[in-house]
């Protein structure tokens, strides 16, 4: 079961780097970091996500006009100005690409950007080296024919958990706030996006790190993050108060 776990490996990894990297730190800036720990995160991000690779600048502005837009169709992702997932992931791509090529944007960018790695991405040696790459993993550790139809995941990981977050995340759960957009919370207990579906309350304090709000709500990327902070990695944004906040809100 190799594959499987490799597959696991791949997902989680590059889960917490869109989590954590992409969309709590390069979008909401709800903490900072030195130099050295951008561009370490920015490094894991590119390798995890390969091929599928997010620019972190591209992503925090899209990111930002879904939470300034959210499912109005201003929205670059909502389920409900879209036919199906496979239609929504469309959209989402060319908006994104359009922001990518957009070079008035990149003129003093707040959000993160490593020109060596970002140029290189787009690229079509990177996609090359990763069509090489993957298969090379799956062949060195004798991995089953039958499994290598599992590559495409590993191919377009960045996109399927973008759009399992975004689909699902304001189609799907119940919801703890009553808020102008449909966001929803998917999973009581949100392991297999590590936070992320937990889009109602995230809608609710765009700048709130943990995720949680109710006592069965847990949020692994925020878990980490506490650690990174505790260690030092990190540091809050604003007040340590306002960002280690985990009691639930009176207000549902």
């Amino acid at each position: 079961m190799i594959a499987l776990e490799l597959l696991i490996l791949h997902w989680f990894i590059s889960l917490f780097c869109q989590s954590f990297f992409l969309h709590r730190y390069s979008s909401h800036r709800m903490f900072m970091m030195n130099n050295f720990w951008e561009k370490f995160f920015y490094l894991l991000t590119f390798i995890s996500q390969g091929p599928s690779f997010l620019n972190p600048r591209s992503y925090a502005i899209m990111h930002n006009q879904h939470h300034q837009h959210s499912d109005t169709p201003s929205d670059p992702h909502s389920p409900y100005q879209s036919k199906n997932i496979w239609d929504m992931m469309i959209k989402t791509y060319f908006r994104y690409m359009a922001i990518l090529k957009d070079k008035q944007s990149k003129i003093n960018s707040p959000y993160p950007t490593w020109s060596t790695i970002d140029n290189f991405a787009e690229s079509n040696l990177n996609i090359l080296l990763w069509v090489i790459v993957y298969p090379l993993v799956y062949y060195v550790l004798d991995v089953p024919a039958l499994f290598y139809l599992l590559l495409p995941i590993h191919f377009l990981v960045g996109p399927i958990q973008g759009a399992i977050v975004n689909w699902f995340g304001h189609k799907l759960g119940y919801r703890n706030f009553n808020l102008p957009d449909k966001s929803k919370n998917t999973l009581p207990i949100d392991f297999l996006l590590m936070g992320e579906l937990y889009q109602n309350n995230h809608h609710k304090n765009g700048k709130k790190m943990n995720f949680a709000y109710k006592f069965y709500e847990i949020d692994l990327t925020y878990a980490v993050a506490y650690l990174l902070l505790q260690l030092g990695i990190i540091k809050p944004q604003r007040s340590t108060n306002e960002i280690l906040a985990t009691k639930p809100s009176v207000e549902c």
